[in-house]
């Protein structure tokens, strides 16, 4: 309660600061503009979720954290290092300062600090890199939000919504709305790969350097893409964009789907065992390991015996998802005692409610 109180008072914060910003006009058309990008971006994230998928109290709350308190923490001390960078180089060079080496190294380590959170204290929710991804994705995804508010706020407040050559809400749009929704989430998700990393290894150093070198990753790339749109001109911009961050944000989204492949394979694997076990029933194998199987079961259950039993399905389906991946990346122990009750106990809910009419 104390923190989703913090949290919200960080919410107040912010908006306090978009409205004496930019006013209030210009930040309702700035929030109404920022909601175009924002929903495509965490949609892509749930999708690459879906084996898995994450408790949605804790999406939300890595949302909120982007948007509220890794936001207003970046404000505080990128606008503190502009002020220091003015009074020692010259009014003016305090801009750059603050985009090229202080917004990197903060909002990165800010936006972050929910994601190592949930790999430190709810460890059985982060089991590899798809978590790390997505996480990370969705807490970058909030900064983006707000970010975006201002931004599309301040242009407007100074030129109006334009047309797509001139300056305004429009060009602005498809510069940061369509061709660069995946920006901040890109360089996120750099160190949400690295603590993925970690999460999937038993190698002291490898938990250590996965993180850290994560994190630097992230670092370089943001700094690089400001320092491209701060320090550099159009042809800088479009070098930057097209030779460094379009091949990165291919070769993230390649990786992300190995690993979504690669869960699906770890399933496969761990099923045959699970029924010599008797924690699952034969025929269920072939619905378990299948994505768009999975779904039609749960959508068959829920329109037969309600929503209720659709949820319980969801629940075995979870249960047995995290099985397999326990037992893929860790040696028997009392967790995976109590992950097979899970599923013991999600499996007898599912049938009873499934019957229940």
């Amino acid at each position: 309660m104390v923190g989703l109180i913090l949290l919200s008072l960080c919410g107040i914060g912010v908006f306090a600061y978009l409205t004496a910003s930019v006013g209030v006009v210009a930040e309702l058309v700035g929030l109404a503009v920022a909601l175009l990008p924002v929903g495509p971006v965490v949609a892509a994230f749930l999708w690459i979720d879906r084996w898995e998928p994450e408790p949605a109290r804790l999406l939300w709350l890595a949302f909120a954290w982007g948007a509220c308190g890794a936001t207003i923490t970046a404000l505080l001390i990128n606008n503190t290092a502009e002020a220091v960078g003015d009074l020692l180089l010259g009014k003016g060079n305090g801009d750059a300062v603050a985009a090229v080496v202080s917004a990197p190294l903060i909002e990165e380590a800010a936006k972050a600090a929910f994601v190592l959170g949930v790999y430190l204290w709810k460890r059985q929710e982060f089991n590899g890199v798809i978590d790390g991804i997505v996480y990370a994705g969705m807490c970058a995804a909030g900064f983006a939000f707000t970010e975006n508010i201002y931004y599309f706020g301040r242009i407007f407040g100074e030129h109006g919504f334009g047309t797509a050559q001139t300056a305004g809400v429009v060009a602005a749009f498809i510069l940061r709305g369509v061709l660069s929704p995946f920006t901040h989430p890109l360089f996120t998700i750099m160190t949400g790969v690295g603590i993925g990393i970690a999460a999937g290894t038993r190698r002291q150093w490898v938990r250590v350097a996965g993180p850290l070198g994560g994190y630097l990753a992230a670092v370089v790339l943001h700094s690089l893409w400001n320092s491209a749109a701060t320090l550099g001109n159009a042809t800088t911009f479009l070098n930057v964009y097209f030779l460094i961050m379009l091949p990165v944000f291919l070769g993230a989204a390649l990786l992300a789907n190995w690993a979504r492949k690669r869960e699906a394979k770890i399933i496969a694997v761990a099923l045959p065992r699970l029924v010599d076990e008797g924690l699952i029933a034969a025929n269920e194998v072939e619905l378990l390991s299948n994505l768009k199987r999975r779904r039609e079961w749960r959508r068959k259950v829920a329109r037969k015996a309600g929503p209720q039993a659709g949820r319980a399905v969801a629940d075995y389906q979870t249960a047995v998802t995290e099985l397999a991946f326990h037992r893929h990346s860790h040696a028997d122990g009392e967790d995976e005692q109590l992950l097979t009750q899970a599923v013991r106990v999600s499996r007898a809910t599912a049938v009873s409610a499934a019957k229940r009419q």
